[in-house]
């Protein structure tokens, strides 16, 4: 049963979902993804292809932070996504706080300090929040605010604490983990799930931390009224008889960390089905005190929302060697194959692939088969998987593994430098093992796709992702004991030279270095593929390219993704200073809008009370940045 309170499509339930026809002009954005099936869609159509070059930047607003030298941390990127309820932006920032913003005017209305900061800096991956959660209980909206090591409960007028839920408005997340943690090795980034009275979080592990006994993967779910827990659900087996233990050789489930869920997860609410992207175990890119394939690592997980009970999984990577989380929210999808309707979850990873399967049987829609890769490991005690799983269907959105062939020629001294630092390292097609002298690994660790995922277009069956294209050096060495925050035998933290690759800013390989692809699910095949931003400064200004006429869009490395609306538009940060808009069947580039810094986040978009319409979007990073609300001029 639904009913209708100020706008909103209120689930009886309490969950809040995205209002597409209401009897006021205000249309909503009530998940960090627009619904919790991260369609990233809006029904909006006020800008369209006729309308759009009447973009202007409306207002802008900063979230303040910046380095305390009392605690010795500094802010990250400004990654959120608002959401938008009741004409008011709910805004979390890179401490791990959060604000209230007037939807219409960008006028500060509360601001809630989580204090984050006190546990100090997050090594590795710095600071960083990219959006809440909200849940209506009754006719309460309330916040939830997961920061660091706690999860908050606020009431959405006021800004403070709800005093019935936890001890006086907040409970802790590190609680539930099967062994006992130290509190910075457990850290948030994503938003909660709410599921009828139920709020659900994962955590993020920083990758620097490659210890015995590091944190392991968990998810948790909470009454959303008093914060009591009421499901773990465990990543890594924790127990010989646990369901994935004979995967794990010589019992390394029981010292392994990490295989968490930091990308954001995503919910079928009709159905009660949880999807969860989980990452790499500890370390990243040696695997020689965990043999085996390590399920349930690098997955996609299915269980019921109400109980955590796993339904299904897949794993994208087996015992996985090159840091490919898998980092995006899945999409629920709709599409009709051969004359067959399907219900669909579709994964999009770091390697490239689109993986599709029937949502509720976990069934591939298109074959996935197990392929043979390189296995000859230069690092003693590795063992590289002898096969990973390649999808038959779409084919890959962003170029895989590395050769000679694929050398940068921007000039042809540029190429000639490519060449010879390429024949330096290993190189090879993807899933070529980490090695002594260093393997060039394409794409890279944070990608082709990242956190920002991918856009679904059910009118077209379009997914729309964004991928980088670019090399990493992936060198390992032998510990030393220099570094106390690893104790693996062997590690990029120890690797002789570094990891950093390239020639004076320009990368070894081919432009462009970010593309938007549209991919028709219907057939299994890419619709069409557009470079995204200008290219990094660092490259457009490189004396390797003084005096050459480049292309107007080398594109840029992002991590964030693009929003889609019924207008016929997509919209997109480029990485660089601009907010693009695309047409969603050709990939026309329409329009492009200054930003006073560069963006890493993906936008939203709303439309208030009066009738007008907002694109939305972080940007910057530590105390340069800004939230920018772009509508339309009169």
């Amino acid at each position: 049963m639904k009913v209708r309170l100020w706008g909103l499509v209120v689930l009886m339930s309490g969950a809040v979902v995205a209002a597409q026809s209401t009897g006021s002009r205000q249309v909503e954005w009530t998940s960090v993804g627009g619904d919790p099936g991260n369609a990233k869609y809006s029904p909006l159509k006020e800008v369209n292809a006729d309308t759009v070059q009447r973009l202007k930047v409306a207002w802008q607003w900063t979230h303040g932070e910046g380095p305390r030298d009392d605690y010795k941390t500094v802010p990250g990127n400004f990654e959120t996504t608002p959401l938008m309820i009741d004409g008011v932006l709910y805004v979390t920032t890179p401490y791990n706080n959060i604000a209230a913003i007037d939807a219409a005017s960008g006028k500060e209305l509360w601001r809630f300090d989580g204090e984050a900061y006190k546990l100090g800096q997050i090594p590795g991956t710095g600071f960083k929040h990219r959006g809440a959660a909200a849940w209506r209980d009754g006719n309460r909206l309330r916040i939830f605010l997961n920061s660091r090591t706690k999860l908050f409960c606020l009431d959405a007028v006021t800004g403070k604490p709800v005093p019935s839920f936890g001890t006086g408005g907040w409970i802790s997340l590190t609680k539930g983990f099967p062994k006992k943690i130290a509190e910075e090795q457990a850290t948030q980034g994503s938003s909660p799930v709410i599921y009828k009275d139920l709020v659900i979080v994962a955590h993020a592990v920083p990758d620097r931390y490659q210890l015995t006994n590091d944190a392991p993967g968990i998810v948790q779910a909470f009454n959303a009224r008093t914060g009591k827990p009421m499901w773990v659900f465990n990543i890594i087996p924790q127990a010989p008889d646990d369901f994935g233990a004979d995967t794990w050789g010589n019992e390394s489930w029981r010292i392994t960390g990490h295989a968490n869920v930091w990308a954001p997860m995503t919910l079928d609410a009709g159905r009660g089905l949880l999807y969860l992207p989980t990452s790499t175990p500890s370390s990243d890119d040696y695997g020689g005190r965990r043999p085996g394939a390590n399920l349930l690592a690098e997955s996609l997980v299915c269980v019921d929302a109400a109980t955590g009970q796993r339904k299904w999984y897949f794993q994208t990577v087996h015992h996985g060697l090159w840091d490919y989380d898998n980092p995006s929210p899945p999409n629920l999808v709709a599409m009709t194959v051969n004359g067959k309707r399907i219900d669909g979850v579709v994964q999009v990873t770091k390697q490239g692939f689109a993986f599709v399967f029937d949502r509720v049987t976990g069934v591939p829609v298109w074959p996935i088969e197990e392929r043979a890769v390189p296995t000859d490991s230069n690092v003693p005690g590795e063992k590289p998987y002898p096969t990973q799983p390649f999808p038959t269907k779409p084919p890959a959105f962003t170029p895989q593994g590395v050769s000679l062939e694929d050398a940068n020629d921007l000039t042809p001294a540029i190429k000639e430098l490519a060449i010879a630092e390429m024949k330096k390292y290993r190189i090879g097609p993807l899933f070529t093992p980490p090695s002594l002298e260093g393997t060039l690994k394409r794409p890279t660790s944070t990608g082709g796709a990242n956190w920002g995922g991918a856009a679904f277009d059910a009118e077209t069956g379009y997914l729309f992702v964004r991928a980088q294209n670019n090399t990493t050096l992936e060198r390992v060495g032998k510990n030393d004991g220099s570094d106390k925050m690893v104790d693996v035998e062997y590690s990029g933290a120890f690797a002789a030279g570094g990891r950093g690759n390239g020639l004076n800013g320009v990368p070894l390989v081919k432009p462009p270095y970010g593309t938007l692809t549209a991919i028709d699910l219907n057939k299994g095949e890419i619709a069409w593929q557009k470079p995204v931003g200008e290219g990094s400064p660092a490259l457009r200004s490189s004396p390797l390219l003084r005096g050459v006429t480049l292309p107007d869009r080398l594109g840029s490395d992002s991590k964030g993704g693009a929003i889609v609306t019924a207008s016929g538009l997509l919209f997109i940060g480029g990485g660089d200073k601009y907010l693009y808009a695309f047409e969603k069947m050709t990939g026309r580039e329409l329009w492009r809008g200054e930003l006073p810094y560069s963006n890493a986040a993906t936008p939203m978009t709303y439309r208030t009370k009066s009738g007008e319409q907002f694109i939305v979007v972080a940007t910057g990073s530590g105390a340069q940045n800004a939230l920018v609300a772009f509508s339309l001029a009169n």
